[in-house]
């Protein structure tokens, strides 16, 4: 079963393809108290094959775990895909995002970034707000 520094998430299974989210919100506090953080993002990706992942993320700040939308996303490519969603976290904390909206802007992010290949994210703020905004099925593909 796969942990992150020691800590499993209880109800999930990486190789079952069972993701709690609710086990990740635990992860979450528990990393906080165990280094100090502030806040706490952790991405949430579940395989349905080799191609086509189920992608979200949740984000524990204050007591609170915020939990994004899940995309169904269809790979052109993984590198760049974490990279991008801390950026897109970075950059909507920065600019003022509640931690909800924020949440949803790094993994539109990232979903987009899932759709194009090599490690550069070549996706425009605007084209990552309209489908945070909900412009979309959920299904992201290029």
């Amino acid at each position: 079963a796969a942990d992150v520094f020691g800590i499993r998430a209880p109800g999930s299974s990486v190789t079952g393809g069972v993701l709690d989210r609710d086990g990740y919100a635990e992860v979450a506090r528990r990393l906080m108290e165990r280094f100090g953080f502030a806040m706490t993002a952790i991405t949430l990706r579940r395989s349905v094959s080799a191609s086509d992942n189920d992608w979200g993320a949740m984000l524990y700040a204050n007591g609170t775990p915020f939990y994004s939308r899940t995309y169904n996303v269809h790979i052109v490519d993984r590198v760049g895909g974490g990279d991008s969603f801390a950026a897109g976290l970075i950059h909507a904390l920065l600019r003022g995002e509640t931690h909800g909206k924020a949440l949803e802007f790094a993994v539109a992010a990232s979903a987009l970034k899932h759709s194009v290949e090599g490690d550069y994210n070549l996706v425009g703020a605007a084209e990552v707000e309209r489908l945070a905004g909900g412009d979309g099925s959920g299904r992201v593909q290029r």
